[in-house]
Parts: C-alpha cells; sequence; structure tokens
C-alpha cells in the first residue's frame, strides 16, 4: 500500500466533481474497483495509476507522495480555438 493515496484519489475525485462510477469507466474497471483504491485494500497498476494522475491532472509523483505540494488546477483546452483560450485566459483573469 503507498502511504496517503486512497485519501488522495478520494480527494481528488470528490474535488472535482466525479462519481466513482465514472472513474470506473474512464479505467475501463468496475466501481467496486475505484472503492477498492480509496479504501486503501487494494493499489492502482501502473497503468492505472498513469490513468488516474491523467484524469485529475497532477503527477504520478504527487499520487505515491514524492511531492507534497497539491496539484494546482489546470484547465484542459484541447479542441478550443487560439481565440477561444485567450478568452477563457481573460474571463479567469477577471475572477481573481
Amino acid at each position: 500500500m503507498i502511504n496517503g493515496l486512497p485519501e488522495k484519489l478520494r480527494e481528488l475525485r470528490t474535488k472535482n466533481g466525479i462519481s466513482q462510477r465514472i472513474v470506473a469507466q474512464k479505467l475501463n474497471v468496475s466501481p467496486s474497483i475505484i472503492s477498492s483504491y480509496e479504501t486503501g485494500e487494494r493499489t492502482p497498476s501502473v497503468e492505472n495509476l498513469l490513468l488516474l494522475s491523467h484524469l485529475y491532472r497532477c503527477s504520478t509523483d504527487y499520487l505515491l507522495g514524492r511531492e507534497a505540494i497539491c496539484p494546482k488546477m489546470t484547465v484542459a483546452v484541447e479542441g478550443l480555438s487560439t481565440k477561444q483560450v485567450q478568452l477563457l485566459t481573460e474571463l479567469i483573469e477577471t475572477m481573481r
């Protein structure tokens, strides 16, 4: 068991507003597997750890406890035009 991993997975999932069912679909596993990751009964495979880090937009080092700092929130801009990214950035800046 990786110390702190279950708590981080649960926290990241809830902060992102994602259900265990959705995470399970993204990883192509059953929801009970995700539950067991979050309770510490099971440890994700390397492949699933990579998928989780991508899903939660954080590093695997953070999940594994090698980075103590909580990941910053990121916004996925794939599929947006340069103008849309610029407008989104301006909107975020006005909200600070």
